[in-house]
């Protein structure tokens, strides 16, 4: 891992999943600002760290689907792959993106 980038602590991937899975006012601070809402959930980035790529979507996947992936995204996200293979939260993408069919 390079130090542009960081990589997301298992307590900062359980609320993150939590909120993307439930909470719509959280999932449209994330479409809007990735930064922002991992900030409003207590995980905030080191100074000048640009968003993890796999964070920024440009149509945020349904609820249901991030249910239905949140064994593999919580792997995912805790892994280094997350570092290199963005789109991890794009509608239609999940399972694909992280490698699983």
């Amino acid at each position: 891992m390079s130090a542009q980038t960081i990589q997301l602590d298992l307590a900062c991937v359980e609320k993150l999943l939590d909120k993307l899975s439930t909470d719509n006012v959280f999932r449209k601070l994330f479409k809007k600002s990735p930064l922002d809402a991992l900030i409003s959930i207590g995980c905030k980035p080191p100074e000048g760290c640009p968003v993890p790529p796999c964070l920024i979507v440009h149509k945020i996947a349904p609820k249901e689907e991030i249910v239905r992936a949140l064994q593999e995204l919580r792997a995912y996200l805790t892994s280094h792959a997350s570092q290199t293979n963005p789109h991890c939260f794009e509608a239609g993408k999940i399972l694909g993106t992280i490698g699983k069919k």
